[in-house]
């Protein structure tokens, strides 16, 4: 399957619609992981540091960390690619272990995700990249059928 049928069966599985709230998919990424998800800034991590998110699997919940920005669409995007990960599942299972000499304080799955985010070009960075694209599309798509701005700007 290629990246754009992986996308189109991720978003179609989410049966969201074409139009939904960041709240909306945070709530379904929840129920299908069966875990909580706290989305959280950190206010020091800077764009600039070259890193823009890192998603933390703790015991019980998934944890979103991401940079701050003065663009809020930039950090929603930050946040989806994120979502994104966990909505194709990649690293499940122990797709992304590394050797605990490493790092050996840092859990398995943590360590796999922060040491796979250096390869960008990677199939899987961009479906993920491509999924946050259309979360995004989604969100706005939303965000314009709850507001006269069809109306007003045809």
């Amino acid at each position: 399957m290629n990246i754009e049928q992986t996308v189109s069966a991720a978003v179609a599985g989410l049966q969201l619609g074409n139009t939904f709230t960041l709240d909306d998919l945070r709530h379904t990424v929840q129920d299908r992981r069966h875990r909580r998800l706290r989305i959280v800034e950190l206010a020091d991590l800077d764009t600039h540091d070259g890193l823009c998110a890192l998603w933390f699997v703790a015991d019980a919940e998934d944890i979103v960390i991401h940079a701050r920005s003065d663009s809020a669409l930039h950090r929603q995007q930050f946040v989806l690619h994120e979502l994104a990960h966990m909505i194709l599942g990649h690293c499940d299972g122990d797709d992304c272990t590394v050797g605990e000499a490493l790092l050996p304080n840092i859990p398995p799955y943590t360590r796999g995700r922060l040491l796979s985010r250096q390869d960008l070009d990677s199939e899987t960075e961009i479906a993920a990249e491509s999924l946050a694209d259309r979360l995004a599309a989604g969100i706005r798509g939303a965000m314009f059928a709850e507001s006269a701005y069809s109306e007003v700007f045809g």
